[in-house]
């Protein structure tokens, strides 16, 4: 049969069987954070549904969290670039689209549509400072992926505008699925009593210590604060150490016991921290998204963040906004909010109930939604 019967056939063919989707799922076990919280809250979302998807989910090793029937793990034990290669026949075999979630090489090798998120464009601008192997890296895959994908999914539209200004050719071919809040960070828990935690009262910066998080100009920031302020408020810093750290780390060892350097921290100890806080501040350079400040409102923080890029998009009118290349502009927002207990009652009310309408059943949504268009 040949023609357009055939072409009927094979879509009514398609039809009749769930669909099968391929999902690049190293990142739910290999990254804590970024990817791999979308990974890992998307994966979640997906379970939440009711629906007759088949989810192949590829990885190097299984996520722990229990998913229903309908998730199939294929453990694949090879490196880069080996593991693209033998996961793109696998999934060619056994798919009928796949998401990449944390690599573009793999949509090289697939004969099935591909559809890769967008976090971020921070390998494409040198400014930042970006990690060296991922600019390497992105700069060598991202073009022949344009051509190669059927559709894309960014997480914020500030990054889908950077990368259709970048790309011209994914015009028309990128949605936006704005991320949510993991339900333990979101909750309403009793305050711990955790010896091991500063008291409540102190500043909060969250991120992994790298160039456009921006921390020597919000310790310079911090130094402009009155005296008084900087004795009852020190400042507090989670995340993993990144690159090109040292001037970061040598501004906040220089503020003595004024600064707390916890490292990476467990999910039920970043919550408590954002809700023992008196302000997150966020004074980045460049976000895909932020979802640390997402995270923060959702626990009622007050949040001092920048107003460029992705930021505003999340932050909307229940923020206070900065110049991030000015101390000045920072400290004065930080002093605005410390110095009113008011002030901060007011603005964290309004943060939760503006991070209540970013959800990750609805990235799920949306994020299956393009898949089977890209799969038709």
């Amino acid at each position: 049969m040949q023609g357009p019967q055939a072409s009927a056939a094979t879509a009514t063919l398609r039809a009749l069987k769930s669909l099968s989707i391929g999902i690049d799922a190293r990142a739910a076990v290999e990254v804590a954070a970024g990817r791999g919280r979308f990974v890992r809250e998307t994966l979640a979302a997906l379970s939440r549904r009711d629906d007759d998807v088949r989810y192949l989910c590829y990885a190097r090793s299984r996520w722990g969290e229990e998913l229903d029937d309908r998730f199939e793990w294929r453990l694949i034990d090879a490196r880069d670039p080996a593991w693209h290669l033998l996961t793109a026949r696998a999934a060619n075999r056994e798919c009928d689209v796949f998401l990449s979630t944390n690599s573009y090489l793999t949509t090289w090798m697939l004969r099935i549509p591909a559809v890769p998120v967008i976090y971020d464009m921070i390998a494409f601008d040198r400014a930042y400072r970006p990690n060296r192997r991922s600019v390497m890296i992105e700069r060598l895959t991202l073009g022949l992926a344009v051509r190669r994908s059927r559709a894309f999914i960014a997480i914020s539209h500030a990054t889908a505008e950077d990368f259709e200004r970048r790309f011209p050719a994914a015009a028309g071919r990128v949605t936006v699925a704005p991320l949510g809040v993991a339900p333990q960070l979101a909750a309403t828990l009793p305050t711990r009593d955790d010896s091991d935690l500063p008291r409540a009262g102190f500043v909060l910066a969250v991120g992994t210590l790298e160039p456009r998080k921006n921390l020597p100009r919000l310790v310079a920031a911090y130094e402009l604060l009155d005296e008084q302020l900087q004795r009852e408020h020190p400042i507090v810093v989670v995340g993993d150490v990144g690159w090109q750290v040292d001037d970061t780390i040598a501004k906040l060892r220089s503020l003595g016991d004024r600064s707390v350097l916890l490292g990476h921290v467990s999910d039920g100890v970043l919550a408590e921290l954002y809700r023992r806080c008196a302000v997150f501040c966020y004074p980045s350079l460049y976000e895909g998204f932020g979802l640390p400040v997402l995270e923060a409102m959702a626990a009622g923080a007050a949040v001092v963040t920048s107003d460029v890029s992705s930021l505003p998009e999340v932050g909307g009118d229940a923020v206070e906004y900065a110049d991030p290349r000015d101390p000045v502009s920072i400290a004065h927002a930080m002093t605005r909010l410390l110095s009113s207990p008011e002030r901060r009652a007011a603005i964290g009310v309004a943060a939760r109930e503006r991070a209540a309408l970013f959800d990750w059943g609805r990235t799920a949504d949306t994020v299956l939604e393009v898949l089977r268009d890209a799969a038709a």
